[in-house]
């Protein structure tokens, strides 16, 4: 098991069973919970950690919420020829910085 699989087990176990009991208090799209797994799939361990973190302590009144997607730095490699299973959509933000989009049409 990779450590990025190993970290996002007890965030899902957050997601399945603590936070039904807590009700829907996230002020932001996508919840905390699916942002730390997404920061950790896309980004070094470290700073997907440091910016899971940093976006658990705006999750609060004092700050306003909203759409929040995570922002990577990625090289892409374009890859030609071979069948892809897209997890991830990424859009161009910056000079190699995409926000990270859930696809939702997995199969």
């Amino acid at each position: 098991m990779t450590l990025k699989k190993l970290l996002t087990k007890p965030v899902k176990f957050y997601q399945y069973f603590i936070s039904p009991a807590l009700g829907n208090n996230c002020r932001y799209h996508p919840t905390c919970s699916e942002y730390a797994i997404w920061e950790i799939e896309n980004e070094n361990v470290l700073i997907a950690f440091f910016k899971s973190v940093l976006r658990i302590l705006r999750c609060n009144q004092l700050f306003k919420g909203g759409i929040d997607y995570p922002v990577v730095k990625k090289k892409i490699n374009p890859i030609y020829g071979k069948k892809l299973k897209i997890k991830y959509w990424l859009i161009p933000k910056e000079k190699d910085k995409y926000i990270i989009i859930k696809a939702y049409n997995e199969r």
